[in-house]
């Protein structure tokens, strides 16, 4: 089949539609708009259709369209929000893409090993794989809403690479991944899970309900937070809590904040 000028072999066995149909592309603050129709078109090749806009600086644009080369559904079914939390709220994995290391650690993977967790994952959960501006990337604040990063390993001596091209990338991994999966692939607790894993959503209101609760008790200092509250997230992200875990454990912080004000 020829897509431009690169030819991509037809696969006789496509796809199920509903294999990727869960996960999500998000770009968070494009400048490009043509590098939004690269992207429609590198997932689109790729089988995934569900694209999220956090305030792209200008879209829809007849750029975005003529780079789509013919993606235009991508395009028009794509969401435009105002903010990451809006964009992965819903989401039980997020994966941000990160071209530089944190001074906090936190799970890293490369492309394929990306793909292969979240075919692993829960069916139905719904996964975003975030990528962040052409310049700087994610910040470490958008960064800490992610389960792990995913690090493209390129060309250290040359390792400029264009946001749309990484889509292609990524989407690639998660295809060839699903591609192989069978039936019989070994759920990734060893078992099928009784629960939905936690959304972003519902994370997010467990760690503003323990900081509350860290500051009410004098054992954070809001002053001078310093990296309590990001260990704490990487703590229970790395963890992957489904919705009853989650809901256990603001319980726990509910009563034992029930507890402290007590006379």
């Amino acid at each position: 089949m020829n897509i431009g000028n690169v030819f991509v072999e037809q696969q006789s066995n496509s796809l199920e539609p509903t294999v990727l149909a869960n996960i999500r592309i998000v770009m968070v603050d494009t400048s490009h708009s043509g590098n939004i129709g690269a992207a429609a078109r590198a997932m689109k090749t790729m089988g995934l259709n569900r694209l999220v806009l956090v305030t792209p600086k200008q879209f829809p644009s007849d750029e975005a369209i003529a780079m789509s080369s013919g993606a235009t559904d991508v395009l028009e079914h794509a969401q435009v929000v105002d903010s990451l939390e809006q964009a992965v709220s819903d989401c039980g994995f997020v994966v941000g893409a990160s071209a530089r290391s944190r001074n906090l650690p936190w799970p890293l993977v490369n492309p394929r090993e990306m793909a292969q967790q979240v075919l692993a994952l829960p069916t139905n959960t719904n996964v975003a794989v975030v990528l962040g501006r052409e310049r700087s990337g994610l910040t470490n604040e958008e960064l800490a809403r992610c389960h792990c990063h995913v690090n493209i390993p390129a060309n250290p001596d040359y390792s400029s690479l264009n946001v749309a091209a990484a889509v292609q990338v990524l989407c690639y991994e998660l295809r060839m991944s699903a591609q192989l999966a069978t039936g019989e692939e070994k759920p990734l607790w060893g078992v099928e899970w009784d629960q939905p894993l936690a959304s972003s959503a519902q994370l997010e209101g467990l760690f503003e309900h323990w900081q509350k609760l860290l500051v009410d008790i004098d054992f954070l200092d809001p002053t001078n937070p310093r990296t309590l509250m990001s260990k704490v997230r990487r703590l229970f992200l790395r963890a992957q809590p489904d919705e009853v875990e989650a809901n256990i454990l603001r319980g726990m912080l509910s009563h034992i904040d029930k507890q402290l004000r007590k006379p």
